[in-house]
Order: structure tokens, then C-alpha cells, then sequence
């Protein structure tokens, strides 16, 4: 029989789970990345190499500009975008803007760091489960439901934000540092998990991003999440066609989430293919990337997007970004694919996309 507890709960869609949390609310969060701090970056670089070719000018000064705007409401726009993954009603949606730049920017007791996207998602969801909890519970619910969720993100913004944010910038430093120790072995570890993240359903982005993983760490991400991408999108060619092609090497290679539940063997290639490419990147060609870029693979040429930023747009880096980002992960994961077709793991029909 359900408790009294169990149907409050339930009446109000508060849910205590890992796949809340890190399925629904951190695919959302990594919404609100790409709106602000993502976009942002990219009109940046826009901005800063056309002025670079064409010398400062007006609409090179304006993407500057722009850029900074979307990379400093990065807070707001995590708030918002967290808060519509666990179901927020409205007033809880709107105060989690304000929740999201508290928890981005708030400084600990004892801490000397910002949470970040990592103190924003925090205060963001502890904020939305207590507002949530009030709303629509009163006669004065425009006033209590916006200050239960200002007041409990609030607390979670000074207390526990700036802790988690310091943690997992110490631990992508502790990555980005054994990297550098160990480029071979790392190179082939960061790759195979950070790809393996970005086709499950949960953001690699977002944890790339919270991790603050740059260097030699952040070009393996890359190197792992373009495998993915690039691979399933070449191993599926013959039954996907050219919609599969973009809508898996420049979309999402999630999209065969359902396929590898039911044959995970199709899942090797891709991974494989960056188990191959990863160390190249790490030990023989050096690259590298920044946050933003690291866990996005070639999802709208982000990754390559932010690859060019951090090693500058030259004929150099372009050629490596075609070899590693493109090249290698779409040969490589057919030459995995066939082998597997022969030894009777994969068949016809396994990587069907409904599109």
C-alpha cells in the first residue's frame, strides 16, 4: 500500500534516482551549456579569428561581444535548462536562473573557487526538489515557491557548489597531469570512456566541461567521442545512408542506443577505433583541446571548433583534425565492422536507424 510520503513524492514528481539526475538532469544541463557557454565559445573564436584575417572590425568586435555575454550567463541558462529536465512548474523554473548564477559563481566558506557548471547543477537541483516540494501549496505561492527555491539553492550554492566544483576541477587536473605521465595509456583510457559517455544517455560534454579537462587529456576526449561518432556513422552507412551519415557523424551517435541494447557488439568498432586513435593523439601528434570542445567529439564541429582554438587555425592542426577527427575513426570502424561480420557478431539490420 503507498504511504503517505510515497504519494507526496509522487503528486509532486520528485524523483531520487540515478537516472533523474544523471540521465534527465545532466542531458539538461548539457542543453544549457550548449546555449550559452558552448555558443559562446564558438562566436568568440569567430569573432577573434576573422579579425585575425581581416584586422579588427565592426561584426569581429560584435561575435566578440556576443560571446562573452552567452559565456557569462552560462549560470542562468544551466538553471533553467536543469530545472526543465526534472519537471520544474514555472515559478521553480524561473527562480533556477537565478539559483543556476548563484551556484556558478558563489564562493564557499574556506573555498576559494566558484562552483561552476558542477556548483550550478547542484544548487539548481537541490533548489528545484525543494521548490517543487512548496509550489502550489499555499494562497501566497508566488512569493513561497520562489523563496523556498532561492533559499534552499541558496544554501546549496555556498555550502556544497563551491566543494563539488573544486573536487572535479582537482580530479580533471589529477587526468590532465597522468596524461602528461602516461600519454599512451591514458590516451587510451580518457578516449574509450569519454566516447563511451557521449553514446550513452548521459552528457560527456557536461562532464567534460565540469572536469575542466584541456591539454593533451581534452584531445583524447575528442579523439574518443569522434570514434563514436564518426564510426557508427561509416559502420551504418549500407543501411543507413546519407541521413544516417549526418544525423549520427554530425548529431549524436545515441541514437543507437536502442540497436546496441539489443546487439552490444556493434558498440566494438566505434570503440575500438579510439582505443586506436586515441594514443596516436596523446603520443605522436599532441593534440589538444579546451572544455567545451573535449567531450563533443564532431557533434556541430565543436570539437574541431575548439581543437582550432586551442592550436590555432593552420594548415597543420586542419590536416590532424581530418587524419584523427574523420579519417582514421571511419576506416578503422568499418575494418572493425567487417571483421565482426565475419566472425558472426554482427549482422544486417543491427544498426538500422528509424529516421
Amino acid at each position: 500500500m503507498e504511504t503517505a510520503k510515497e504519494s507526496f513524492f509522487k503528486r509532486k514528481d520528485i524523483e531520487i534516482s540515478a537516472m533523474r539526475y544523471l540521465q534527465d538532469a545532466l542531458s539538461a544541463m548539457a542543453l544549457g551549456l550548449f546555449a550559452s557557454l558552448l555558443i559562446g565559445v564558438i562566436f568568440d573564436t569567430i569573432g577573434v579569428q576573422t579579425a585575425n584575417i581581416f584586422g579588427d572590425n565592426t561584426v569581429s568586435s560584435f561575435f566578440v561581444e556576443i560571446g562573452a555575454q552567452a559565456k557569462q550567463f552560462m549560470g542562468a541558462a544551466i538553471g533553467i535548462a536543469v530545472a526543465w529536465g526534472l519537471k520544474a512548474p514555472p515559478l521553480v523554473m524561473f527562480s533556477s536562473a537565478v539559483t543556476g548564477m548563484m551556484g556558478a559563481s558563489m564562493i564557499g566558506f574556506g573555498i576559494e573557487a566558484s562552483g561552476g557548471p558542477a556548483g550550478a547543477f547542484i544548487a539548481v537541483a537541490i533548489g528545484v526538489e525543494f521548490g517543487k516540494a512548496v509550489s502550489r501549496e499555499t494562497k501566497i505561492d508566488i512569493i513561497v515557491t520562489p523563496a523556498v527555491t532561492l533559499i534552499t539553492g541558496g544554501i546549496a550554492a555556498k555550502l556544497v557548489g563551491p566543494a563539488i566544483g573544486w573536487c572535479l576541477i582537482k580530479l580533471g587536473e589529477l587526468i590532465m597531469t597522468a596524461t602528461e605521465w602516461q600519454p599512451f595509456l591514458f590516451g587510451i583510457v580518457i578516449s574509450v570512456l569519454v566516447g563511451l559517455a557521449l553514446t550513452a544517455p548521459i552528457s560527456s560534454a557536461a562532464l567534460c566541461i565540469m572536469l575542466n579537462l584541456s591539454g593533451l587529456a581534452a584531445g583524447a576526449a575528442t579523439i574518443g567521442c569522434c570514434a563514436q561518432m564518426v564510426g557508427f556513422a561509416a559502420a551504418s552507412y549500407r543501411e543507413n545512408g546519407v541521413g544516417g551519415l549526418v544525423a549520427q557523424g554530425i548529431g549524436t551517435s545515441m541514437l543507437q542506443v536502442p540497436n546496441i541494447i539489443r546487439n552490444p557488439w556493434i558498440l566494438v568498432p566505434a570503440t575500438l577505433a579510439g582505443a586506436v586513435t586515441g594514443p596516436l593523439s596523446t603520443c605522436v601528434f599532441k593534440m589538444t583541446n579546451i572544455a567545451v570542445g573535449a567531450g563533443m567529439g564532431t557533434s556541430g564541429l565543436v570539437g574541431q571548433i575548439g581543437t582550432f582554438t586551442d592550436m590555432g587555425f593552420t594548415f597543420d592542426t586542419l590536416w590532424k583534425v581530418l587524419l584523427l577527427h574523420i579519417v582514421m575513426p571511419a576506416v578503422l570502424s568499418v575494418i572493425f565492422d567487417r571483421l565482426l561480420r565475419k566472425a558472426g557478431k554482427i549482422k544486417d539490420g543491427d544498426y538500422k536507424l528509424e529516421l
